[in-house]
């Protein structure tokens, strides 16, 4: 995906996966979630991913760029997460709406203990009218959008609030990933589930 950050989505190779390019990206998304994204050094990112500086300007323009694709990478990633609760869940809308509750503290507890990696990116990049705050938004527009389709498919729209219902889910999946890292996995998840499901109507 083109952005405004010049972000190279695929290598100068015809077709092919640049290796170099995955494992930058794999290694400064590891740093910039656990570590923040401003106290991670390019330098670091460069060593650790062992990748020259001149190869990672041949796919970014710089650490911006990086961290751009970084949060692509985890939007594609709850993308993938809630294209295989689809399959799961068949032609059943309701036992959708279900494994995506447990999918999303399922996220929450294995892959998100520091937190929503959206939330932190825009904590450190205050200027709404940015690029990464862009990717920000899009993806919270796409998370809320996908979870309003799916509890109308559950409930029909005459009878169901799903926008209301929808927002009340994308609030509690913040509360879970901020309390997750503040105090638990294991404490949070009952009150998430219960919340959760009381506001989808399970």
């Amino acid at each position: 995906m083109s952005t405004a950050l010049d972000v190279d989505p695929a290598p100068a190779a015809a077709g092919r996966v640049s290796v170099a390019r995955e494992r930058l990206v794999a290694v400064a998304s590891e740093l910039f979630y656990r570590e923040g994204i401003h106290r991670v050094g390019m330098d670091r990112v460069l060593a650790e991913a062992n990748v020259t500086r001149a190869t990672m300007y041949r796919h970014f323009t710089g650490k911006e760029a990086l961290v751009a694709a970084y949060l692509e990478r985890e939007d594609a990633g709850v993308r993938g997460l809630f294209a295989t609760v689809a399959v799961a869940a068949g032609d059943d809308p309701r036992r959708l709406v279900e494994l995506l509750i447990e999918a999303i503290a399922d996220d929450v507890a294995e892959r998100h203990d520091r937190g929503c990696p959206f939330i932190n990116a825009a904590a450190e990049f205050p200027d709404a009218a940015s690029p990464i705050r862009a990717i920000v938004t899009r993806h919270r527009a796409w998370f809320r959008t996908t979870v309003r389709d799916a509890l109308v498919a559950a409930h029909g729209p005459e009878v169901f609030d799903a926008d209301e219902a929808a927002a009340t889910l994308v609030l509690l999946r913040d509360a879970a990933l901020v309390g997750a890292y503040l105090d638990g996995f294991e404490l949070v998840r009952p009150a998430f589930v219960s919340r959760a499901r009381a506001a989808a109507a399970l």
